[in-house]
């Protein structure tokens, strides 16, 4: 899976129909105010354990939500609009901004963006294929 729109060719993400949203791994959060609306500009690291390719996005501020973890903890998000490549087709998904530094996977995909026209098989796993090798290695910071 990929984010073309903001520059990053490959993440690891995770679907999760049990998510609203889709969630982003996002560092050095700065809300930006300016003349045309709210922006927000932040980091991406689409690498697990690996400091590499790490991307600097500037975007609208699309909306804030409140957000409740599988843990039940709440917090307040910022949502921004971005283009999600999944099997071969660009969707737009609302995406929360948050620190996935522990997790396993550097974005979740939710169900608003699912809705765009896929269905989901729970039994199957890597539909889409598995990354190539190289790619993986960097996953785990194995380079």
């Amino acid at each position: 899976m990929s984010l073309p729109g903001i520059g990053v060719p490959w993440i690891k993400a995770k679907l999760d129909t049990g998510a609203r949203s889709s969630a982003l791994h996002a560092f050095d959060i700065e809300e930006l105010a300016g003349k045309d609306g709210d922006r927000v500009r932040f980091r991406v690291r689409p690498w697990q354990k690996s400091e590499e390719d790490v991307v600097v996005v500037e975007c609208p501020v699309h909306d804030r939500r409140t957000v409740r973890s599988s843990s039940g903890h709440t917090e307040e998000r910022i949502v921004v609009l971005l283009d999600v490549e999944l099997f071969g087709r660009t969707v737009t998904a609302e995406t929360t901004l948050s620190n996935r530094d522990q997790m396993g996977f550097r974005m979740l995909i939710g169900r608003e963006a699912l809705r765009q026209g896929f269905i989901v098989n729970p039994s199957e796993s890597f539909l889409g294929g598995r990354a190539a090798r190289l790619i993986r290695r960097r996953n785990r910071g194995s380079e």
